[in-house]
């Protein structure tokens, strides 16, 4: 019995679904399903009751999910002793946005208690790199908002917010309780620097080309809307601090996802320990 098919299992116990555990693990189902079988021809026992109406556990499932996690959580303590023996129990976090989040903020003190004895470096970034250095190297693990090529790069999606428009106070539409992107094609929208993502770009120019100032940090786009009336987006609940703003919800706009993302295949156990921090966080 090997670890990697007990996060098989677990994944599978959770989910209660083939299809999205396969997805959760970046595999293809029929594999999983092999590595399920196996591990009851292992045990002699049926883990999971399959039929029309979906995945459930056994009795004998039900156990196993308990001591499974326990053997799991135990082999990732026992990496990061080792770890911490060798010099080595580090972690950087990249942060895109607001870290005053009430979600970002339960989500670092639960993993501060979980891991008292870790380095944990933090890297605030700009809005020219949603993956916040992690293509580069420069953090293991992103706190940030998609979308953005995702290419090498494993994604949890936390949560999804709804986006409005940044406008001045005195904007004739800022009066209105709701609009639609074709309310703004005549305006200026903010621009980042030429080489950021275009699925990044693209996405905050409400999906086509527009034209308008160049910003890096969410201070210049504020400024700008402050300065030159470009309209800006933000996700509604973003923490705007200046009374001559206002946001209008957008209601023909995708909504803005939260995700962790790290690099695929990356097994540090502080990493896997992160996700599901962050998941726990933004649940509650």
């Amino acid at each position: 019995m090997e670890l990697r098919t007990l996060r098989y299992f677990v994944a599978v116990a959770e989910e209660l679904h083939f299809g999205r555990a396969a997805t959760r693990l970046h595999m293809s189902q029929p594999p999983l399903s092999r590595a399920i079988k196996q591990l009851e021809a292992d045990f002699g026992a049926l883990l999971f009751a399959r039929s029309a109406a979906g995945v459930r556990l056994t009795p004998a499932g039900t156990v196993l999910l308990d001591e499974a996690r326990a053997l799991l959580d135990h082999a990732d303590r026992v990496r990061l002793r080792v770890s911490a023996a060798a010099g080595v129990a580090a972690i950087t976090v990249g942060i895109l946005g607001d870290g005053t989040d009430p979600a970002a903020l339960r989500l670092a003190a639960a993993y501060r208690r979980r891991h008292p004895g870790i380095d944990i470096r933090v890297r605030d970034t700009d809005l020219t790199d949603p993956t916040c250095g992690l293509r580069n190297g420069l953090v293991d693990v992103a706190l940030t908002r998609a979308p953005f090529d995702e290419s090498a790069l494993t994604v949890r999606e936390l949560r999804a917010d709804p986006v409005g428009v940044v406008l001045r106070a005195d904007d004739p539409l800022a009066r209105h309780d709701r609009l639609r992107l074709a309310d703004l094609n005549d305006r200026r929208w903010f621009q980042f620097p030429q080489g950021t993502d275009p699925l990044w770009q693209s996405y905050w120019n409400g999906g086509i080309s527009r034209e308008g100032p160049v910003v890096r940090t969410v201070q210049e786009c504020v400024q700008a809307v402050l300065w030159n009336g470009t309209v800006g987006l933000a996700p509604l609940g973003d923490h705007l601090h200046a009374e001559q703003l206002a946001v209008v919800p957008l209601i023909d706009m995708a909504p803005s996802r939260v995700v962790a993302v790290w690099n695929k295949g990356d097994v540090n156990p502080l990493i896997r320990s992160f996700i599901e921090t962050a998941t726990a966080a933004h649940r509650g």
